[in-house]
């Protein structure tokens, strides 16, 4: 069976930003942001991106490249003895994120088709979090669910090229014109100035004071919005040609992807400052509960709704199927399964085990701290591991591949990847898999003794 591969440089770099750019970005950033004191956060989060974040996109960059693999194959290909087996583990990563993932675009799906038949007239917060209640939750979540995995499921039983690359080049350029569209909105609003300020100022003193929660928040937050620890970069590195410049395009998919977090909080802190709703309470649905609020006490609150809940759906679904390939992937390259039934039964066991989530959100938490605070995070620790110690002159030379002059770079991004990338990492495990056992001994044991 001959592998597919990229059309265009320019498909490639998209598929990935779009990818990296969905709920991470824009459903998941506020709320951290917001929880983890606003500008403390962010010069974290752009440290992280900038330090760990794109030296990570290379190291799957290359391994993806050189083996022209899925995670499980290429791992199998390259290393030996445990490392053989090591891919599996973002095949479960991945399929764990997009089964929850896959509930909340849904509810953004649901928002954007009440603002469009309803409007949004809650301005009481506790109105505005029944509403969420009733979206977040029931038979219509179901529903929705099914629906978004549907759209998911069709774009990648159209192959690589028809598929993801067709879709990427309309959905990454429309994500990026209405985001552009929305800040530009959010600058004329009352609190714009305030919300800048929040945003924008350092604030070191609660940096330090505060450093084990936001230090794993922020790491955590880099992996899932570059979409590192999960393969897929992997998965789309595989279906490139050695000339293209690995370096180049990595630098490429971390700025735009920055990018388009930081124009988020261009968008959602001026909007919330401007009718008095305090950023980061309400966890997961805090951007519905406030949003919804604020949006029906601005003008123009009900269009700019739309387009804003619209927008997430079309992020979320870029960075969907980039998920699902990553699992599809493995059935056609290991296993020989045909692209369009691969696709079906893998979305579809994908979407039962998303049910959990539908019914209550306690299984939202028990999914998204275990994939994000730990197997993202050990994912990414393998491949340090990997590349910077068992396969660096490999890496090396992959990453020579397309680049004219490389100079002293291959050997300053090996030992960028084999100490401070592996120690942050370290860190950043262990204090996830704190906050994890914290959460099981903690609120879920709550919810077990109370059924």
């Amino acid at each position: 069976m001959a592998r597919e591969t990229w059309a265009t440089r320019a498909g490639f770099i998209l598929a990935a930003v779009g990818s990296a750019v969905g709920l991470g970005n824009i459903w998941r950033f506020p709320f951290i942001t917001g929880q983890y004191g606003g500008s403390s956060f962010l010069i974290t989060y752009l440290a992280f991106v900038a330090l760990i974040g794109f030296p990570a996109i290379l190291v799957e960059f290359v391994i993806g490249r050189r083996t022209e693999r899925n995670p499980v194959g290429a791992l199998r290909e390259l290393g030996s003895g445990v490392w053989a087996y090591a891919g599996w583990l973002f095949v479960v990563t991945g399929f764990i994120i997009l089964s929850y993932y896959s509930v909340v675009a849904g509810w953004f799906l649901r928002y954007t088709l009440i603002g469009i038949t309803e409007g949004f007239t809650a301005t009481d917060p506790a109105a505005a979090n029944a509403l969420y209640e009733s979206v977040s939750t029931g038979l219509d979540t179901l529903l929705f669910h099914a629906v978004f995995m549907a759209l998911v499921i069709g774009i990648i039983a159209a192959g690589v090229r028809r598929g993801i690359e067709l879709s990427v080049k309309v959905m990454v350029p429309a994500i990026l014109v209405l985001l552009l569209g929305l800040a530009a909105y959010g600058f004329t609003l009352d609190g714009a100035s305030a919300a800048y300020s929040y945003y924008l100022a350092p604030d070191f003193g609660t940096i330090a004071a505060n450093w084990t929660e936001i230090l794993p928040a922020a790491a955590g937050q880099a992996f899932f919005t570059l979409s590192i620890g999960m393969g897929v970069m992997i998965t789309y590195a595989s279906y490139l040609g050695e000339d293209r410049n690995l370096a180049a395009d990595a630098g490429i998919i971390a700025t735009l992807d920055t990018l388009v977090a930081v124009l988020v909080g261009f968008v959602v802190f001026p909007v919330l400052f401007t009718v008095g709703i305090e950023p980061g309470t309400g966890g997961p649905g805090a951007i519905f509960v406030s949003l919804t609020s604020a949006f029906a006490g601005i003008p123009g609150g009900r269009a700019i709704g739309v387009v804003f809940f619209g927008m997430v759906g079309i992020a979320a679904l870029s960075s969907a199927i980039s998920i699902l390939e990553v699992l599809v992937s493995y059935l056609i390259d290991e296993l020989g399964v045909a692209r369009v039934p691969a696709s079906v039964a893998l979305g579809v066991a994908v979407f039962l085990f998303g049910v959990p989530v539908t019914i209550d959100l306690v299984f939202l938490n028990l999914y998204d701290l275990l994939a994000d605070g730990i197997l993202l995070v050990l994912g990414s620790l393998l491949l340090a591991l990997f590349v910077g110690w068992v396969i660096p002159d490999i890496a090396r030379e992959e990453l020579r591949k397309g680049i004219a002059d490389i100079g002293g770079l291959g050997d300053a991004w090996i030992w960028a990847v084999r100490i401070p990338i592996v120690i942050v990492v370290i860190v950043s495990l262990y204090l996830g898999i704190v906050d994890y056992v914290g959460f099981l001994t903690g609120d879920f044991a709550e919810w077990l003794a109370a059924r």
